[in-house]
């Protein structure tokens, strides 16, 4: 081979050489850009991660469903949501309305319906009937115990309320009464009932009748 031959293959080994190189560093720049564009992660986010949602609980729950997690809570009392059948009315559980009556020389009578939404149950006892600011509480009128009424939909209670049994003049002169679902209600009701006399006062058992209620002396 003539010097001019060798020398021709020697320079286009090195051109081609030469662009071998320069390819093969262009996809190595190529692939560090993308490494380092790339999210990564770390095992201590994937550890918080984890922490953060325990295995298990409401939260990982609902994740794993697509949902989200809520406490599922009844309406308690005044709250609105249906109370489980069986359990106490408390007063604020019950739209309550009243009613003068002249039966029996005079009584009041309480009116009681659950509020929308509510069923709850009415014990087998008269209801916490209270006057004044002194807290004069009314005393049975019926010597046996009633029977529970449960409170749902268009079912209605009733109670009668006889300010005054006694014959002799005097007494509190008072324009509403306090009632309550028994002693332990954390939250009784005033209702206005116009202007009574108050004096050794009683109230029947709740009834579904209002017949049923009429308070005797």
């Amino acid at each position: 081979m003539s010097g001019n031959r060798r020398k021709a293959a020697l320079v286009t080994t090195v051109l081609v050489g030469g662009a071998m190189l320069l390819t093969a560093c262009q996809d190595a720049d190529a692939d560090a850009g993308a490494d380092a564009g790339a999210p990564q992660t770390s095992s201590s986010a994937t550890a918080a991660a984890g922490a953060a949602t325990p295995p298990g609980s409401p939260a990982a729950t609902a994740e794993a469903s697509g949902g989200t997690s809520k406490d599922n809570k009844s309406g308690g009392a005044g709250g609105g949501g249906q109370k489980p059948v069986g359990q106490v009315c408390g007063a604020n559980d019950i739209a309550w309305s009243t009613k003068s009556e002249t039966q029996a020389g005079g009584y009041i009578l309480v009116v009681a319906k659950a509020k929308p939404g509510i069923t709850c149950t009415l014990p087998a006892v008269h209801p916490t009937v209270a006057f004044g600011s002194d807290g004069t509480e009314a005393g049975p009128a019926e010597q046996s115990t009633g029977k529970q009424i449960t409170l749902s939909g268009n079912t209605i209670a009733y109670a009668g309320v006889n300010p005054k049994t006694t014959s002799a003049n005097g007494g509190k002169e008072l324009d509403s009464i306090i009632v309550a679902i028994g002693n332990d209600d954390p939250d009784p009701v005033s209702l206005p009932v116009g202007t009574i006399t108050v004096d050794k006062p009683i109230v029947t058992n709740w009834h579904t009748s209002p017949k049923d209620a009429v308070p005797s002396r």
